[in-house]
């Protein structure tokens, strides 16, 4: 019996000619419907011509969750008076709830695209409707291509629908080929926003770790929520860890009921939330109560204004959920589920300001997500680098690579990236292509199902980090999360049906312990790491952390199943791990075993090795005889840019002759050579060969001569060499006759030292390539007694202050009144005869 009262309550209602006349004309609609108009509830089964007024049809319904995609068939089916499995059912993993008189069935879009890559054509079904596509989740928005390519190519007959609270309706119309957008009054109760910030700003999230104060400043907003308001409250977190902590928080309220909901909930508490109670509740929920659920009785909504969404990490191989700001569209969808019944009002646990710094909407999960599974169907679908699909937004270049880089080392597609005929059997397993390659190459016995299961859906914290135990646990475990994995132990058994046996090569273990590493192994074979040190190194070269206490850290080997990466740390932290052993390792990265000669610069000196290793861990290594000179050449060369051009032979001479040569490329410029390190690296094919070739380790860097080297680079084809000693001599003849060096040291102003007596009479400073000295005059003890640059100056103002100071201490030396006219001597006054 039709329920017409609630028919006629629901919004929607007085959308549906201008729905109908949309499909009618063009087959292709976009419907945007606020929060509580009867969408998801309505819309179907009128499509479907449940209600008398249209020709019987056959409807699908696409879900992104399975708690909204059960809600959904049970409330259209109430509607009809009547109980899932008649004329309106639902089929969500492992469980179905579909009769031979369906005409609406309501599914996640994760079967939906299983159905399409078996059939195409979606025989048998004249209409799809995609519900709450403004999400953006990843199989919605592959699931949206491959039906516009349906429709487009095969089926031109098949109506779509796109239907949103909150969307980008203008986007979704263009992808529908202009389809018309159907707007749907909305209830007109009012919400009212309280901003209810901590005393303190949260520390930003990272990871999944969220800050410890946040659990309680909720409580805290719930419990004042209690006492100011009427009606249910329902509160949204980013996990199901932050529910279990708000929860305890919240302690006994004194008849008010605390429920938790969340995908790992029981069925019997989602279905207790989503219908009426005689006490007052506090909804604890994550982002699946965002859209599709009423929960009745709700006037309060509580936000902590935080969700959780896929990253990848395609440096380091790591893919885990993580925790953001809430989007503005999330942020106000969540605020209507207060509104839909009567008035409410949102507490929001930030302040105004921050409000305004959201996002719009969400990060599309294409942007952000592993791409693996996504590259599989479309591999499988025909449109490998999915160019031809019609997607509100491309895939990333780079985290396409990366995926199909994975598809071709489990052998789902070949060079061209097409799809072979395992990877269409993988795509249709209903999993991950990583665990899916583990669940055939391992045999698909119940033993290898029960660990594939367990790694399909992350298990509860308290199972431990250790998959084994993980494995034990779940067994045993009466909970929530115990069911579903039986129930997808049994799935997955089935669907490997006929697996015959393991891979070749693959031995399976018969010890539970063993088997999960093996099957951790299989599926993530770059994560296979060794022991060293205080953590383990993966083969991918990223270093993983295991929990202190964890009883695999001094393990020799272990397989990575779980793990992410905390802001500001380069190591991985391990969530979830097996114990393996080298040979399983091995079995298992068998692609990534190589065997090569390295050769580097390695403690001060050329280290030859040839290398056996599993990615970036080193298995065995054995000196090299006879390497590679090319590859010695390299080494060297690597250590003269760690080390310096010192580790070569530098004669005094060698090193006054780069100074001269740095000189005259500083005043001179060209021809001249720069002789500075980062220039001599540069060309030093030009200068340092042969020797450099010949070279085999650090004591023959030392037997070459430098200075000869260096000679090379001198402007001989210019005939500018022949001037060095002219522009730039190592020594000049001072006053006195003697022959006194230039200290080159400072390229911009050369040193001459000489003592003060030869330079009687000199009223100018001498010059080298145009450039004046800088002259140290010493005393006759060879120490400096002035330095000056303009001598005319010095004899007539500084001389006198020296020679008062120091005649008196060198009374055999010569000490003219006027030094300017005084004849130049190296010798005493004895040795003049005065």
């Amino acid at each position: 019996m039709i329920r017409d009262d609630a028919l006629d309550a629901l919004p929607v209602r007085a959308a549906l000619p201008a729905l109908r006349d949309a499909l009618a004309d063009h087959g292709t609609a976009v419907l945007v419907a606020p929060p509580g108009t009867g969408k998801t509830t309505l819309v179907p089964p009128a499509l479907a011509g449940l209600f008398g007024d249209g020709p019987p049809r056959r409807v699908i319904v696409a879900e992104p969750r399975r708690i909204a995609a059960r809600a959904a068939a049970r409330r259209i089916a109430w509607l009809l008076g009547e109980r899932p499995g008649g004329r309106v059912g639902y089929t969500v993993r492992g469980e179905r709830a579909v009769g031979r008189d369906t005409r609406v069935e309501v599914v996640t879009t994760g079967v939906l695209l299983q159905r399409l890559q078996r059939d195409q054509e979606l025989t048998g079904v004249d209409a799809v409707v995609l519900d709450e596509c403004h999400e953006r989740h990843l199989d919605a928005d592959t699931t949206a291509a491959f039906l516009w390519d349906v429709r487009q190519t095969l089926r031109p007959d098949l109506r779509l629908v796109a239907a949103s609270a909150t969307t980008d309706a203008q986007g979704w119309s263009r992808l529908l080929g202009d389809a018309p957008v159907v707007e749907a009054p909305g209830v007109s109760y009012p919400v009212e926003v309280v901003w209810a910030p901590p005393a303190r700003p949260f520390r930003p999230p990272h990871g999944t770790r969220v800050d410890p104060a946040l659990p309680a400043h909720v409580a805290t907003v719930i419990r004042v929520a209690l006492s100011e308001r009427d009606g249910d409250v329902l509160c949204f977190l980013p996990g199901v860890g932050e529910i279990a902590r708000v929860a305890g928080a919240l302690g006994d309220l004194g008849g008010v009921d605390v429920l938790q909901v969340h995908g790992r909930a029981p069925a019997a508490v989602q279905d207790a939330v989503l219908s009426p109670a005689a006490r007052r509740r506090v909804v604890l929920a994550t982002s699946v109560a965002e859209s599709s659920l009423t929960v009745p009785g709700v006037r309060v909504v509580v936000d902590a204004g935080l969700a959780r969404e896929p990253r990848v990490d395609h440096a380091r191989g790591l893919s885990a959920l993580t925790t953001v700001r809430v989007s503005r569209a999330s942020a106000r969808q969540r605020a209507g589920r207060a509104g839909r019944e009567a008035p409410g009002v949102v507490y929001r646990c930030w302040t105004e300001a921050e409000d305004a710094r959201l996002t719009r909407f969400p990060a599309p999960e294409i942007k952000v997500a592993d791409l693996t599974a996504f590259a599989l169907q479309a591999a499988c679908w025909g449109d490998p680098d999915a160019s031809g699909l019609a997607l509100l937004d491309a895939p990333p270049a780079g985290a396409m690579a990366a995926a199909r880089s994975v598809l071709a080392a489990v052998g789902a597609v070949d060079p061209a990236g097409r799809a072979t005929a395992r990877g269409v059997r993988l795509a249709r397993l209903g999993l991950h292509p990583r665990l899916g390659r583990a669940l055939l190459d391992a045999g698909g016995a119940e033993a290898v199902a029960e660990v594939v299961a367990l790694l399909g859906e992350e298990p509860p914290r308290e199972y431990g980090d250790d998959l084994a135990s993980a494995v034990r646990a779940a067994r045993r475990g009466g909970d929530a999360y115990g069911a579903r994995w039986r129930t997808e132990v049994r799935r997955l058994r089935s669907a490997a049906g006929g697996a015959g046996g393991p891979a070749p090569g693959v031995v399976v273990p018969s010890a539970g312990d063993a088997l999960a590493g093996l099957v951790a192994a299989l599926a993530y074979p770059e994560r296979v790491a060794r022991k060293d040190g205080g953590s383990h190194l993966m083969a991918s070269g990223t270093r993983a952390e295991l929990p202190e206490g964890s009883g695999l850290r001094d393990a020799p080997w272990i397989a990575v199943a779980v793990a992410d990466r905390p802001v500001g740390r380069g190591h991985a932290r391990v969530r979830l791990a097996a114990a393996v052993d080298e040979e399983t390792a091995r079995l298992a990265a068998g692609a990534l075993l190589t065997e090569r000669d390295e050769v580097r610069w390695a403690d001060g000196d050329v280290v030859a090795r040839r290398v056996e290793a599993l990615g970036a861990v080193e298995l065995a290594a054995r000196p090299l005889r006879d390497a590679d000179p090319a590859l010695v050449r390299q080494a060297l060369l690597e250590g003269l840019r760690r080390e310096g051009f010192g580790l070569l032979r530098w004669s005094a001479e060698a090193r006054v002759l780069r100074q001269r040569l740095a000189f005259l490329r500083l005043h001179r410029g060209e021809p001249w050579p720069d002789v500075g390190e980062e220039a001599l690296h540069a060309r030093v094919d030009q200068w340092l060969e042969p020797e450099l070739s010949r070279a085999r380790r650090r004591a023959d860097l030392a037997r070459i001569d430098a200075g000869q080297a260096l000679a090379r680079l001198l402007p001989w084809a210019s005939g500018e060499a022949g001037r060095l000693d002219a522009l730039a001599p190592e020594r000049i003849t001072v006053p006195s006759g003697s022959r006194v060096r230039v200290d080159y040291g400072d390229p911009e102003r050369p040193v001459l030292a000489v003592k003060l007596q030869e330079m009687f009479g000199l009223q100018r400073s001498p010059e080298v390539a145009g450039v004046p000295l800088l002259v140290h005059l010493l005393s006759p003890a060879g120490r400096p007694a002035a330095v000056t640059a303009d001598l005319a100056s010095f004899w007539r103002e500084g001389y006198r202050g020296v020679r008062a100071e120091l005649r008196g201490r060198y009374p055999k030396h010569p000490w003219p009144e006027d030094p300017a006219s005084a004849e130049p001597t190296r010798h005493t006054k004895a040795r003049l005869g005065r």
